[in-house]
């Protein structure tokens, strides 16, 4: 670390009480020459910090995700999708856990419509099968219904299957 690195690292870790594991990320990101005004904040964990480190080290805009109310797996979730260049602001949302994210990030691969589960009622069971059923081409509207568990879902989707 240059001189000038010493100094921006220095007078960071001198506003917060970072823990040794943060403190090694914020130097890592420094060295780098990355914008760790990103990520150097204390109510950031030091998963979380790598998360946006990852981001900025891709050159993908980690505003769409660094931010606290995120917790480490959303942020991964995020990522993985703007590193694929998809329409994040379907799932970038607090109101989904990372499982639904990643349910509705594959469905934006797959290319099918994910307006139709990408609600939070739906858990990601439930959009798992829904996005199977999109996937094959079925017509899952009489499964789209929150109140129907995904078991449920599961049956009618394999019952469709039968049916082809």
């Amino acid at each position: 670390m240059n001189e000038q690195e010493q100094l921006i690292y220095n007078e960071l870790i001198s506003k917060y009480n970072f823990n040794e594991r943060q403190k090694r990320f914020i130097k890592l990101g420094i060295e780098q020459g990355l914008n760790v005004s990103w990520y150097s904040k204390p109510e950031f964990g030091h998963f979380q910090m790598e998360q946006i480190i990852l981001g900025l080290e891709k050159g993908i805009d980690v505003s769409l995700y660094a931010k606290p109310e995120y917790n480490t797996a959303q942020m991964e979730q995020i990522r993985w999708g703007l590193t694929e260049g998809f329409d994040v602001s379907l799932y970038a949302s607090p109101e989904f856990d990372d499982e639904q994210m990643q349910q509705i990030r594959w469905g934006i691969d797959l290319g099918v419509d994910t307006s139709l589960y990408a609600r939070p009622e739906f858990n990601w069971k439930q959009m798992y099968e829904i996005r199977l059923g999109l996937a094959k081409k079925f017509n899952v509207e009489f499964y789209l219904n929150p109140s129907i568990d995904w078991e449920e879902m599961q049956s009618m989707r394999l019952k469709l299957e039968s049916n082809k």
